[in-house]
């Protein structure tokens, strides 16, 4: 099993379904990877086009326990009292994971990806890149047995 970290690039969306009446909304973005969370700023009043441009890193395990390796992103409205679901887009980044296992690490280039409403209509799009880097073994634990580093100068 490898395990390294994928990193996420969260830049814009377009186009985005407004969920307020009056004025413009306050979105921000829940990012989910298993069973790990990431929060974006708000982009206070910047409305149905908003910029991010935040980064997030996720522990990831592959193959690991279920092969649901997928980044869901649901983009939210901050209101006063009870925040407004807009939409989500999902990534579906095994094929990642499986060619950076192979070569090293991998990259997603960013790219648009269609955000959807609870009944799956379009409601506009999300412009995210992912970048997966496994970990490198570390030589010295290679080394170690038991705790024990061994040497063969340990008689003098």
């Amino acid at each position: 099993m490898a395990i390294g970290f994928i990193e996420v690039q969260l830049v814009k969306a377009k186009g985005l379904r407004n969920t307020d009446i009056f004025g413009k909304m306050d979105p921000y973005v829940l990012i989910q990877y298993k069973g790990q969370e990431k929060r974006s700023k708000v982009a206070y009043g910047q409305g149905k086009n908003p910029v991010w441009n935040e980064r997030f890193i996720f522990k990831v395990e592959y193959p690991g326990s279920n092969d649901q390796h997928k980044v869901i992103f649901k983009i939210m409205d901050k209101d006063l009292f009870k925040d407004d679901f807009v939409g989500e887009a999902i990534i579906h980044v095994g094929d990642l994971l499986a060619q950076g296992v192979e070569n090293g690490g991998a990259k997603l280039q960013t790219l648009k990806y269609r955000v959807v409403r609870a009944d799956k209509s379009y409601c506009g799009e999300i412009d995210v890149g992912v970048t997966f880097t496994p970990k490198v073994e570390d030589k010295f634990a290679e080394e170690q047995i038991g705790g024990w580093k061994e040497s063969d100068n340990y008689l003098a």
